[in-house]
């Protein structure tokens, strides 16, 4: 999702919020909104699973302890050689 339409969910999102709070949301703008948070919440959690399996984790020695299972996705994203 790009971040124009990603603003656009969110400005979305936050009209149908206030809306709800001033004068309340007609059956359809509730299911609209319903939908709209579940697309944002799914495309947060893959934003942050992506940055999770990106991460390489250093100790203070300097020696990588990176998780396996991370190391295992990094592979199959070709973003490690070992």
């Amino acid at each position: 999702m790009t971040e124009d339409n990603e603003q656009k969910l969110i400005n979305r999102i936050n009209e149908l919020y206030h809306k709800k709070k001033s004068s309340g949301l007609t059956a359809a703008e509730e299911n609209e909104r319903k939908k709209l948070h579940q697309e944002f919440i799914k495309n947060f959690r893959a934003g942050f699973k992506q940055d999770v399996e990106n991460l390489v984790i250093i100790d203070k020695n300097g020696k990588e302890i990176t998780s396996e299972k991370a190391k295992k996705a990094q592979r199959q994203k070709g973003l490690r050689k070992d």
